[in-house]
């Protein structure tokens, strides 16, 4: 198999679209089709069928396909461990970030990484939870930072690095504030979620990690919340609860930073999310994949 072909066939099949593929391979739709015209010409099959909705893999295709993936991740282990032994210091790394929290975390790894490593090249992609995981398991990523719940874990390896706590996010004076109790060894005062099941709340849109943990508090506490509004960025629900507009469930990591307006509570059953790194099962993490981890595990250990 030739090396391009084997990228190309890879990058049509996740795109489904040869022009976005194109895109993506920094070549015209029509050299990519001319290219893949060849293969299909030189294999004898075709292995994708076209149509004005895209591209879909035939039966050849998945078979090309599969073991394209093998033969990229094949070459990238081989480039990981021989990294390892070189003297330059010299390679590359994928690594992925959770939308919003990605900034911040990157901003503390990136300067460190590049001190002890600065011929590292570092190709960063923000994207949720699922794609990452995707991701890794196609050989795209060698690396996934992301918080997750227990149940959402893949076949993939999984590193955990910190356990966050998910916290009642309500507004200032709010009259619920009365039913709090404050406990031994709790930074925050234990308030039950049910007290507030008349209130309004503003979510983090559906299909998100922290969505689908909300959703289990308002499960476990018997009533379907008043949803106001839905969101992508936790700094929207603080500041919707800071203007006494209605509530929230904010990752505790948040509740630390400057939220004037707002009183945060630990929920009694104290539910939390993990905060992991991701990667390919029996992968070869070279040193600065290692060393990248562990500044992760550094940052989210941080005094909140």
């Amino acid at each position: 198999m030739n090396l391009k072909d084997v990228e190309s066939i890879v990058k049509i099949a996740q795109e489904g679209n040869i022009a976005r593929a194109a895109d993506k391979l920094f070549i015209t739709p029509s050299a990519l089709t001319q290219q893949l015209q060849h293969l299909e010409e030189e294999i004898g099959t075709p292995l994708f069928t076209r149509s004005r909705k895209g591209c879909a893999l035939t039966e050849a295709g998945t078979i090309y396909l599969e073991s394209a993936r093998q033969i990229l991740n094949i070459r990238r282990e081989t480039y990981h461990r021989l990294q390892d032994i070189s003297a330059t210091k010299k390679g590359s790394l994928s690594i992925g970030l959770p939308p919003e929290r990605g900034v911040a975390m990157f901003r503390y790894l990136y300067p460190r990484l590049h001190e002890q490593y600065p011929e590292i090249t570092i190709r960063v992609h923000e994207v949720n939870v699922r794609q990452q995981q995707t991701m890794i398991s196609a050989g795209e990523l060698d690396l996934g930072f992301m918080t997750l719940c227990e149940h959402q874990k893949t076949a993939d390896e999984y590193q955990i690095l910190n356990k966050e706590e998910i916290l009642l996010a309500l507004p200032e004076h709010h009259p619920a504030v009365r039913h709090a109790a404050t406990e031994k060894n709790r930074p925050f005062p234990v308030l039950d979620i049910s007290v507030l099941q008349h209130e309004p709340f503003a979510l983090i849109f559906n299909g998100s990690t922290l969505r689908d943990l909300q959703d289990h508090i308002f499960k476990d506490a018997g009533f379907a919340p008043t949803i106001l509004f839905e969101t992508a960025r936790l700094s929207t629900i603080l500041a919707v609860a800071a203007d006494h507009i209605c509530c929230g469930l904010i990752p505790a990591s948040f509740a630390w930073q400057s939220a004037p307006g707002i009183s945060f509570f630990t929920l009694p059953e104290r539910p939390s999310w993990l905060q992991a790194v991701s990667y390919q099962k029996r992968s070869h993490q070279t040193k600065a994949a290692r060393f990248l981890i562990s500044l992760a595990s550094d940052y989210w250990k941080q005094p909140l």
